[in-house]
């Protein structure tokens, strides 16, 4: 059945999308309720994703996860349920659990300083030397085998973020990093409050934790620091988060849409800390993920929506309408060479001259 539904896929959406020209989006007084949202995939859920092997289909894989360049210029495609996919230029190289990887179900991928590939995945964390795999769980100290998110720090520590919460590792013993649980009795439909979507580093040092009901957390090496709703921070459910070039760091969340932090607005007068972009301008409540491109403009994810870009002044906001499958864009990448890779339910796309086209197997072997 699997090659059926792909190719009637195929067929749905098409190979390229042709975007006509937009108007910034104008801000207006529309507001929201945020709605209960289904219960997030456990563990047990995920389980199910993670030996599927890649399909002989046209699409790299139905769901771009993640996308992320090495330093030598591969792209990696990480997926939900095909694994990672390496493309060198000219060929695809598809990494599964057949060869060694933890899991199929890819939410994560960084590369350390001595050129290994990390993935976090729904089995745990991979590390690929480009020869084999090394796999730690929660038997080694792992917090979870669900990890959420990874970061390396510039000193070359490791963070994972998973379902039960942070753990350091100094590439031999995984150390608990406490992070305060989100009060859910207001949302039964969350099972994790240890959870954490999202980490990043700034320009200062400070270690950034984002998640699932308690806002965000900012460590700066001695001291943790809550930021919440009660601050001025438009959702406590932070899905995503991003320093721009101007030491701003911008949140995407789950039921409150988009919002920007200012860290120098206390030393101004009468400056303001938090500025929150919702529905009427992102189009979506629920932000899934960021991007700053080399112009400095801003790209968001609407969930359910489509593809929002800001200047700085206004918003500019693609829609299924314009190419369907940008209802669901999961994944955002700007490569070396300034090519923008959308990551969607419905395969890869890129962006250029105005559209969105179809990347597909045939293209990847194609250069």
């Amino acid at each position: 059945m699997k090659p059926i539904l792909a190719l009637l896929s195929v067929l749905l959406f098409a190979t390229s999308c042709r975007v006509p020209d937009k108007e910034p989006v104008p801000k207006t007084s529309t507001t929201s309720t945020p709605t209960a949202a289904p219960a997030q995939p456990d563990s047990a859920t995920l389980a199910t994703r993670l030996f599927n092997p890649p399909t002989d289909t046209e699409q790299i894989s139905q769901y771009i996860r993640r996308m992320f360049q090495d330093r030598d210029g591969n792209i990696w495609f990480g997926t939900t349920s095909d694994g990672v996919a390496r493309w060198d230029g000219h060929s695809l190289t598809y990494f599964t659990t057949k060869e060694g990887l933890s899991g199929n179900w890819i939410s994560s991928i960084a590369q350390d300083a001595h050129g290994d590939i990390w993935f976090g995945t729904g089995g745990g964390v991979s590390r690929y030397n480009g020869i084999t795999f090394t796999t730690y769980t929660k038997q080694d100290g792992l917090a979870s085998d669900q990890v959420w998110c990874m970061l390396i720090d510039r000193s070359g520590g490791f963070w994972f973020g998973t379902e039960e919460g942070v753990s350091r590792f100094d590439g031999k013993t995984f150390t608990p990093f406490p992070i305060p649980a989100a009060d859910l009795s207001k949302f039964p439909y969350y099972k994790y409050p240890k959870q954490i979507n999202a980490m990043s580093q700034d320009k200062a040092g400070n270690i950034w934790f984002a998640t699932n009901g308690g806002g965000v957390y900012k460590y700066d090496g001695k001291t943790l620091a809550n930021l919440s709703e009660k601050d001025g921070l438009c959702n406590n459910f932070v899905q995503s988060m991003l320093e721009d070039r101007s030491g701003n760091i911008w949140f995407g969340t789950r039921y409150g849409g988009l919002c920007m932090y200012d860290p120098s607005a206390s030393l101004r007068a009468g400056g303001k800390a938090f500025t929150t972009f919702d529905r009427s301008e992102v189009n979506s409540d629920h932000i899934w993920t960021l991007l700053e491109d080399r112009s400095g403009a801003i790209w968001a994810s609407a969930d359910g929506y489509g593809l929002c870009r800001y200047n700085g002044k206004a918003f500019t906001c693609y829609s299924e309408r314009d190419c369907a499958a940008l209802k669901d864009v999961q994944s955002l990448l700007e490569d070396a060479s300034g090519q923008l890779w959308v990551g969607t339910s419905s395969g890869v796309y890129r962006y250029g001259s105005g559209r969105f086209t179809n990347w597909t197997k045939v293209d990847a072997v194609g250069g």
